[in-house]
């Protein structure tokens, strides 16, 4: 018997190939838009974090330092330069007590603790690990030899420079870029791919002609449409209310954007290809991030850790990512000059979807 010239024909195979992707990244896309909650962690708190974090390491004038002079029976030469400090407008500066002084110091209600001696012997106290106190003892110093005599045979001139770059705020927005990829493509696919094998949806993507890659593409793929945006908003409102500027290619930055989310995601749905409890993923997820978060930079410089563990530090994802941003947002450089960072990016994105794609299980 002869088919209807009429009858519709099977779909090519790129037909198949395309036509489940497409319908697994729209239903992601629809059911995200069905939660309002989601939206808010995705888009809302990013922004409230670069609000807080702005005003809080605004900029501010540098602080007086908060010096205690110890008031004693003797006198000299050091005292009288001692008590200057009193009437210095450079200074907060106090009479107290011995106990008294100790007390504040330990405490850190002030800097420093000044206690000048017999003829021109005078004791400085403070705490070296905390910046503003060597700052004040520097400082207290300085104005204590010129009260006592010292002639300053240079005259200086300050120019100020105040060009954004090299304030805090710069350095920030980079790490929080990178660390809301992070959050968003280990949380937002592999806590998803669990809850959907928990729910019994996996199951029923099991029973479709669809294959495997093109489910777990379509998940990162979703995730990734969703992270360009909150990028982008956290640029432009960075730029807009506190004047942070991009020296380098937007394109560039819009790659690393793309190559972050993607490294990401490829990591989360490493960490859910086995995962049957909402329990087990997020310890793995914790596990995977908190090294990225005490580690890759974010909030502080990653010079802070000893040397011997630069190397490891500098292998990780996150770390890989923030100094890219940094790289190309604060200092211009194209992605040829950062090739080591991408590199990194490439490996662990390769590696973890390649790794996901095999042991990845449905049920």
């Amino acid at each position: 018997m002869n088919t209807p010239s009429n009858t519709p024909r099977p779909p090519e195979v790129s037909d198949r190939s395309v036509g489940p992707l497409r319908e697994l990244i729209w239903s992601r896309l629809v059911e995200f838009c069905r939660e309002p909650e989601v939206i808010f962690w995705v888009y809302g708190f990013p922004i409230l974090m670069v609000l807080a974090l702005g005003i809080a390491f605004r900029e501010r004038p540098v602080e007086i330092p908060r010096v205690a002079i110890v008031v004693n029976a003797d006198n000299g030469l050091a005292v009288e330069a001692a008590e200057s400090l009193l009437a210095d407008e450079g200074f907060d500066a106090t009479a107290a007590s011995e106990r008294d002084a100790a007390e504040q110091l330990r405490t850190a209600r002030i800097d420093l603790v000044i206690v000048p001696g017999m003829s021109n012997e005078v004791s400085f106290r403070f705490d070296p690990t905390r910046p503003e106190a060597v700052l004040a003892r520097d400082r207290a110093e300085s104005a204590m030899e010129r009260a006592a005599g010292r002639e300053d045979r240079l005259h200086p001139q300050d120019q100020l420079v105040e060009e954004p770059g090299s304030r805090y705020i710069d350095f920030l927005i980079p790490g929080l870029m990178g660390l809301s990829l992070m959050g968003g493509g280990l949380w937002g696919v592999g806590f998803v791919t669990v809850e959907m094998r928990i729910r019994g949806l996996l199951k029923r993507f099991l029973a479709t002609p669809m294959r495997r890659w093109e489910f777990l593409l379509a998940v990162m793929a979703s995730r990734m449409l969703f992270m360009i945006p909150e990028m982008l908003l956290i640029v432009l409102f960075s730029g807009w209310l506190f004047g942070v500027k991009i020296y380098g290619s937007v394109l560039a930055v819009a790659f690393l954007v793309v190559l972050g989310s993607t490294t990401f995601a490829g990591l989360g749905l490493l960490a859910a290809s086995r995962a049957r409890t909402l329990e087990t993923v997020s310890g793995l997820l914790n596990v995977i991030m908190l090294p990225m978060w005490l580690g890759s930079g974010v909030f502080f410089a990653r010079d802070r850790y000893p040397e011997a563990v630069q190397p490891v530090l500098r292998l990780l994802p996150l770390s890989a990512l923030v100094d890219a941003m940094r790289g190309v947002m604060l200092e211009g450089l194209t992605l040829l000059q950062i090739w080591p960072a991408v590199a990194t990016l490439l490996v662990w994105g390769c590696v973890s979807f390649t790794v996901a794609l095999r042991v990845f299980r449905w049920l």
